[in-house]
């Protein structure tokens, strides 16, 4: 997804909610603390809401990656991930228009923090998918704090790239880091300390690098040149075929949920069959 020429959007304006929407303060799952952001507020990622912070002085300083289901997933080379808005939950917006263009300008920027270290694209498809942007109506809070957003890991299943209010009341620069750390994850990357504090939750590490990356927490939480140089090694190792595996765990390449529609001859791809659908019903709505 390159960066839009359009002009920034006025984020202030464009995040204004009707007035009738009120967010629920109460939270719905068990999560962990990001650290505090410049308000005081302690913040969340609920993306993997199952470990904890990082303890004072804790040493691990690998790029950590996901091995829950007994392997590494990485994305096979060339993809490119298809998204598109939930537009029912943009509906809270007093502009939903100008809220979406916002938020593209936030994913625009936060890609291209990453920029050629990202091992896949990102591409808008309101017909096949693999993942949806969602805001929701209300907040996730709890006593330790409130979650800013959540996101996924590689795999073929359709999947949310969920976007909470609060986020939007950040600093600009807090609201571009959050979707940083998320698009780690559906990198592949796990949080920084995933060995120690989720052991539940197998994890290996790859590459060095020192405790500030972006899938740490608060202070330390931001994008280095190391992050990028280790992500970018991991995937043309792993592409070319000299990485099968890391610390014995093995890794194995994963497609979109789009690449999976077959298409033999004589018969639709998936994209295909709802372009044809849409058209059949078009011409049944005329005649």
């Amino acid at each position: 997804m390159a960066p839009s020429n359009t002009p920034k959007p006025d984020a202030q304006n464009a995040f204004q909610l009707k007035p009738a929407v009120t967010p629920n303060p109460e939270a719905e799952n068990i999560v962990h603390s990001l650290g505090k952001d410049s308000k005081g507020m302690e913040i969340i990622c609920d993306t993997e809401a199952r470990g904890h912070e990082t303890p004072n002085g804790m040493s691990e300083e690998q790029l950590v990656l996901d091995a829950t289901e007994g392997f590494i997933p990485l994305w096979e080379k060339g993809t490119t991930l298809r998204w598109r808005f939930r537009e029912r939950s943009l509906i809270n917006f007093a502009n939903p228009t100008a809220a979406k263009d916002a938020i593209k300008h936030l994913l625009g920027e936060a890609l291209t923090q990453w920029g050629d270290a990202a091992p896949v694209k990102f591409t808008e498809d309101e017909d096949v998918y693999d993942f949806e942007i969602v805001v929701r109506s209300g907040d996730e809070c709890n006593p330790s704090g409130c979650v800013l957003a959540s996101a996924f890991f590689p795999d073929a299943g359709r999947h949310e790239l969920t976007i909470f209010p609060k986020m939007f009341t950040q600093t600009h620069k807090e609201q571009v880091d959050t979707l940083i750390h998320e698009i780690g994850h559906v990198f592949g990357l796990r949080h920084f300390f995933a060995k120690t504090k989720e052991k539940g939750f197998p994890a290996v590490t790859f590459g060095k690098q020192n405790k500030f990356t972006i899938m740490n927490y608060g202070v330390l939480s931001e994008l280095t040149d190391a992050d990028k140089a280790d992500l970018k090694r991991l995937y043309q190792q792993a592409w070319s075929g000299a990485l099968t595996e890391i610390n014995g765990t093995p890794i194995k390449f994963v497609k979109p949920f789009h690449a999976l529609a077959p298409a033999p001859d004589g018969s639709f791809a998936l994209r295909d069959a709802t372009a044809a659908l849409k058209k059949l019903a078009k011409e049944e709505y005329i005649n």
